[in-house]
């Protein structure tokens, strides 16, 4: 079932899917900082502060991508 490159992992894949559902609630937080970030970033960009928290959400949103890609990884084919 699987390649010669060892890249295929369907059980991996279905094993990580509750994981990814909480990786996609919290990305959903992230994107509501990010917004808010934004937002406050117009109103004063001279806040480092708010940047940082803008690049938090931003990775908090790529969340369910990463919880992903590291559940598959961790289970052989």
């Amino acid at each position: 079932m699987c390649s010669g490159e060892g890249d295929c992992r369907p059980l991996g894949f279905l094993l990580g899917l509750p994981f990814a559902f909480l990786a996609l609630l919290i990305s959903l937080v992230g994107l509501v900082v990010w917004i808010v970030g934004l937002l406050l970033t117009c109103v004063c960009p001279c806040c480092l502060c708010v940047t940082v928290i803008v690049e938090l959400a931003l990775e908090l949103v790529k969340a369910p991508l990463h919880v992903m890609e590291w559940f598959t990884s961790q289970i052989p084919c």
